[in-house]
């Protein structure tokens, strides 16, 4: 009898305990403008800054120049290409143009 009653407290405590549901995903956005920093004022390899523009949510980047001062990239983000100009020194943005957008 009392075994009884000890697995009828378990399991209503099993039964009552709180499930654990996963968080809602929510986006982030990354502000990406000229004056943005992508190396903390490091400075920066030419595949080092086409990594980092795609940790900070282009994609498909392209190397376009890595000879001297400033590094030219192509890439898309959202819906436009653009090309960006990374500084080697300390990894600043120097210049963002949007080159086109899909319609």
């Amino acid at each position: 009898m009392r075994q009884s009653f000890v697995s009828l407290a378990v399991a209503c405590g099993i039964l009552l305990s709180p499930v654990a549901l996963p968080s809602e995903a929510s986006a982030t956005t990354v502000s990406v403008t000229i004056g943005t920093s992508v190396s903390n004022g490091r400075g920066i390899s030419c595949s080092e800054g086409e990594r980092r523009l795609r940790s900070r949510g282009f994609r498909d980047v392209r190397r376009v120049d890595c000879r001297g001062r400033f590094f030219v990239y192509r890439a898309w983000r959202g819906s436009s290409r653009f090309e960006v100009a990374l500084r080697q020194r300390d990894g600043r943005i120097v210049d963002m143009r949007r080159i086109s957008s899909r319609r």
